[in-house]
């Protein structure tokens, strides 16, 4: 007869807390959300001086739009490459070496201001100042554990209120103020930003990473999400004060401030987005703030008078496609290996920049053809409700990493 004494179990270890980021997390959060918000300023310097350059160099409407959109497609396009070769290099090399290089366009923009051509390819280098977004995502996903991830890549998302500073700053004062700011800025990048010690450097080719990032299904499912929320932001940015110059009868002045509301609305939800997504899954938070858009869309569809019920639709669809902006990127920190963060942030990145450039292009059409802006609401109402639908029923079921 078997006399021993079954032991019972040992009851299971506590589970570790979560760790905190450390102080060199923090360091490389600010660092790169400054290097951003001061290469998107520069990424955006044409814009609001289009007006000046129409008049000094006789540009048809035209001419002027693809003055302004040639530094911005360049720059969302160039993400794609930037991303990869971040993953390869680190942000180290890359975050001053690419505000380095940012200088030479941002003075050469002086000298060239009488010549159209001269002015385009100085648009086509500013370009560079718009990639950096793909250089800022990987460095602050490594150095951020999965539970604080998606606050901290919101914070790094208000950067792009860069874009907000320059339509401010950049017709007061001079270019060579932005120069020595980005020379500042590289020089402090080059001894303060650090690659998380724990990065792992891909070996394969540029060509490879890329092919390999874009066979990822999820790849295209974010671009799509972002091409919503934050291509919207960037198309109400191009488009919104000619909406209420065109609409509301507003002076160049008051729809440039009102326009500016809309932005920084924008900039503020987007950490809300990050830091709900780091308590609710991320793709929830990307459908109820795709909702929201849609709703107010529909709401500016029936062209309500602006105060107030104008000024909350346009402010509410804000902060929902702000929120939606930064859960995005929370989910894309979720599903994406660390090693290809880079890759697909490039990607993701370059569908949302570019995702900006058609609704101002369909919204102007219909107008001209319609005489209202009605249909345009609707349609960003339809996307966006397809956005929410497809994030709750198919990106909810992809479970967080950690």
């Amino acid at each position: 007869m078997d006399t021993s004494v079954k032991q019972s179990p040992e009851p299971p270890a506590p589970a570790p807390a979560a760790a905190a980021p450390s102080p060199a997390a923090y360091r490389n959060l600010i660092l790169a959300t400054v290097g951003f918000a001061l290469t998107f300023w520069a990424w955006n310097l044409i814009a609001p001086m289009s007006g000046d350059y129409k008049d000094r160099l006789g540009l048809s409407s035209f001419q002027q739009s693809f003055l302004v959109a040639v530094p911005v497609l360049v720059g969302s396009l160039g993400r794609i490459p930037v991303g990869a070769l971040t993953d390869k290099y680190g942000a180290k090399l890359m975050f001053p070496l690419v505000s380095a290089l940012t200088i030479v366009p941002v003075l050469l923009l002086i000298p060239a201001k009488n010549s159209y051509g001269a002015m385009l390819a100085v648009g086509f280098l500013l370009g560079l100042g718009g990639t950096t977004f793909a250089i800022g995502v990987p460095l602050v996903n490594a150095w951020f554990p999965p539970h604080k991830r998606g606050f901290a890549l919101g914070v790094f998302g208000m950067g792009m209120g860069g874009v907000a500073l320059s339509g401010y700053f950049t017709p007061r004062i001079a270019k060579h103020v932005v120069a020595g700011a980005l020379v500042v800025f590289a020089l402090v990048a080059a001894v303060l930003v650090t690659d998380h010690p724990g990065r792992k450097i891909p070996t394969d080719t540029l060509a490879h990473r890329l092919g390999e990032a874009g066979k990822l299904r999820v790849t295209w499912e974010l671009s799509a999400l972002y091409a919503i929320g934050f291509g919207g932001i960037v198309a109400f940015g191009v488009y919104l004060p000619t909406y209420l110059k065109t609409w509301y009868e507003m002076s160049p002045t008051e729809a440039g401030t009102k326009a500016a509301g809309f932005a920084l609305v924008t900039v503020v939800f987007r950490p809300i987005g990050g830091w709900l997504s780091d308590r609710i899954h991320p793709a929830v938070v990307t459908s109820v703030a795709l909702l929201l858009a849609a709703l107010m869309a529909i709401v500016q569809a029936f062209e309500p008078p602006l105060n107030p019920v104008g000024t909350i639709a346009l402010l509410a669809m804000a902060a929902g496609l702000g929120t939606a902006s930064g859960s995005v990127f929370a989910l894309v920190s979720q599903v994406t290996p660390q090693p290809k963060v880079g890759s697909v942030t490039g990607i993701v990145g370059a569908m949302g920049g570019l995702g900006g450039f058609v609704p101002p292009l369909v919204m102007g059409a219909i107008y001209s053809a319609k005489d209202s802006y009605a249909i345009g609401f609707m349609l960003l109402s339809d996307l966006a409700l397809a956005g929410c639908v497809y994030a709750y029923g198919r990106m909810r079921t992809i479970q967080r990493d950690g």
